[in-house]
Order: C-alpha cells, then sequence, then structure tokens
C-alpha cells in the first residue's frame, strides 16, 4: 500500500519531464520544516527552503524563522522574519529581507472525509540597494484527505496579490498563483516527508505568462 501511494505524485512530476515551452522552467524546491511547541499554546517554527531550476540553476534561499500562538482550537497568529538572498546559476545576485504576519486556519471545514484549511500572509519586503517597501497579501486553501497509514493527500491554492509597486515588484495586483499536490508520508511519531509537484503561474503584462514545473519534497518535525 505505501509503495502504490508513494507513485501517486511521481506519476503527476513525471507529466514534466517533456521539454518546457517558451515562459516555462522546470524546477526543484527542498524544504526543511520544523515546528517546537512552546508552554501556554506559542509555537516556534523554523522553514528552509532551496530552489534550482533548469534556466537559472541553483536561485534561491529562504530562511524563514516565526513564532506562532494558539488562539483557539483553529485559528493560530504568526510573526515572523525571512532572509532571501538570490542566486543565478549559484551566482549571487541579490538580498531580500522581509517581515511576516499570518494567521492559521485549522480544519474550518469539512467535505465527508475532506478537511479545509487555510492561511492569510502579509509580507513587507525590502531589497538590499534598492528603495522603498514592497507589500504582498499571499492568502492560501489547502484540502487534506486522510489515507491509509496516516498518509495524506493534499491540493492546495495560493495567491500572490501585489499591493504596491517598486523597482523589484513591478505588478501591481495578481501577480501569480502556485498550485499544488502532494503525498504525506508519516516517517514516525516526530517527522514526516511531503513529496508532490506544484505549478507556479506567473502574469505578466504586455508580455508572455510564466509557468513553473515544480517538482517539491519536504521534511517536516514536530516536537
Amino acid at each position: 500500500m505505501r509503495n502504490r501511494l508513494l507513485t501517486l505524485p511521481l506519476m503527476a512530476t513525471a507529466l514534466i519531464a517533456a521539454p518546457a515551452w517558451a515562459g516555462e522552467d522546470i524546477q526543484h524546491w527542498e524544504t526543511v520544516n520544523v515546528t517546537v511547541n512552546l508552554p501556554d499554546d506559542f509555537k516556534l517554527n523554523s522553514e528552509t527552503i532551496t530552489r534550482s531550476s533548469d534556466a537559472r540553476g541553483f536561485y534561491e534561499i529562504e530562511e524563514n524563522v516565526m513564532i506562532g500562538k494558539k488562539v483557539s482550537k483553529k485559528v493560530t497568529v504568526w510573526l515572523g522574519y525571512t532572509y532571501n538572498p538570490t542566486y543565478l546559476q549559484g551566482q549571487f545576485r541579490a538580498r531580500e529581507h522581509r517581515f511576516r504576519q499570518q494567521v492559521n486556519f485549522d480544519n474550518v471545514a469539512q467535505l465527508g472525509k475532506i478537511r479545509i484549511g487555510g492561511r492569510v500572509r502579509l509580507e513587507e519586503r525590502w531589497r538590499v540597494g534598492q528603495q522603498g517597501t514592497a507589500w504582498r497579501l499571499r492568502p492560501q486553501v489547502k484540502a487534506t484527505l486522510p489515507l491509509p497509514n496516516k498518509f495524506s493527500l493534499n491540493v492546495a491554492h495560493e495567491s500572490f496579490i501585489d499591493l504596491n509597486t517598486r523597482t523589484f515588484q513591478r505588478v501591481e495586483g495578481y501577480e501569480r498563483m502556485r498550485n499544488s499536490i502532494s503525498l504525506g508520508v508519516p516517517l514516525n511519531k516526530n517527522l514526516s516527508m511531503d513529496v508532490g509537484y506544484l505549478n507556479q503561474h506567473g502574469f505578466a503584462p504586455n508580455a508572455v505568462d510564466t509557468s513553473d514545473h515544480v517538482i517539491t519534497l519536504g521534511l517536516s518535525g514536530t516536537f
């Protein structure tokens, strides 16, 4: 059963093996996410993401640190900071800093066995050597279907809405969306793995839209 379930996201990623068309890119994202439960319903979260692609090689690291407070059974509020250097073929290009505010909604609705949750994230972004603060809103909705042996099938949609423009944030309004499907695999009591496919579609006014086909691999720990 475990082997059959693991083939589901692998079959999806196989669909992107063909050469990309203009405006498309094939990418690989790896994530390590650790959450530590603290007294009084506080949480500390550390997330590290690395990204590489056929077109840009190794191009990004995200280091995210957040502290959260569970204010009810279904709602957690977070504050955090993101350190985000970017690269081109492994060569350093720019450094970005972000301040993040976030509200998570866990299991706010249910359709049969499918659990619905999501979050709303607001980011203020600063790019070293460039003027101004860029504001961005990132709502996400996620559906989770529990599977046998504590596996799970996850489908998510995330929108990127730019609230202003700067030299490094050029689209005001709906900039891009991410749609993903992944399989959650428990490894032990504290660790789980997530493998799947994500499509990132970027809207480019007066130009060709972009479409990134991404193989995702994540390792999560809760302690």
